[in-house]
């Protein structure tokens, strides 16, 4: 009996975790009568068809299609929204939207999503942060990025570069300064150490900015050629920078 009990709980446990991860992802809700009337198999049946499978053959597959027929990926998720109007279905379609510059459609998905339990979706909230960036909404970017501040994800993600450069938008230039000096380490983030020189030109501090840029230009030579490639944009912009400076 005792170990009947005992597997009892273990399968409950099990249960909860892949409701809990249906409703959170906003997948379709016939998963939840599934994993309920069949415990132990609709559980191991969902673990493989929404994580396993979704994370891995479905993402390559559309990413691979996507990439050869520009357009594709948006219109066939367009068209998987309307089939099923879904919360995972509404934010891929809006990633999609924002990645090919249609930010305001991509804006109104993403505030139809927020709501409920999807309001501490990380995920979603780093979209709306880049997008609300994108379109000058300073002010309301601000307390969704402080909703995911102590996320370790979060610390070295674009939102947080967004979160960074919008407290310096709205003259919160202590607290942005703050933040950049968080993203300040040598041999990475050449992002935000890029825009914490331009932020520092802004400020009439030309002597430390130049230094900053002048580090980045001297890290160059010990990157490999992808870390070179990934980081062009910012490398060029100390450069230019730094010509700017010396004039």
């Amino acid at each position: 009996m005792y170990l009947l009990s005992e597997y009892y709980y273990v399968i409950l446990i099990i249960q909860l975790v892949c409701v809990w991860h249906c409703m959170r992802k906003g997948n379709d809700t016939k998963w939840v009568w599934i994993i309920i009337f069949l415990p132990l198999i609709g559980c191991l049946v969902y673990f493989y068809s929404e994580i396993l499978t979704r994370r891995t053959v479905n993402e390559l597959r559309s990413g691979v299609a996507s990439a050869v027929v520009p357009g594709l990926s948006v219109r066939k998720l367009e068209e998987q929204l309307r089939f099923s109007d879904t919360f995972q279905n509404r934010i891929a379609l809006a990633d999609a939207l924002l990645q090919r510059g249609d930010t305001q459609r991509a804006i109104e998905l993403y505030e139809s999503s927020y709501n409920g339990v999807f309001q501490e979706n990380e995920h979603l909230l780093q979209q709306m942060v880049m997008a609300y960036a994108a379109v000058g909404r300073y002010e309301e970017l601000i307390p969704l990025a402080r909703k995911m501040y102590r996320s370790p994800q979060f610390a070295r993600s674009p939102a947080h570069i967004k979160y960074t450069l919008a407290l310096e938008k709205t003259g919160r230039t202590e607290e942005a300064e703050k933040e950049f000096r968080l993203m300040n380490g040598r041999f990475a983030n050449y992002e935000p150490r890029s825009e914490y020189g331009s932020f520092l030109i802004r400020q009439g501090r030309t002597a430390e900015a130049q230094k900053i840029f002048t580090e980045i230009l001297s890290e160059v030579t010990h990157l490999s050629g992808r870390e070179k490639s990934r980081n062009r944009t910012w490398i060029n912009k100390a450069k230019d920078e730094l010509a700017k400076i010396r004039k």
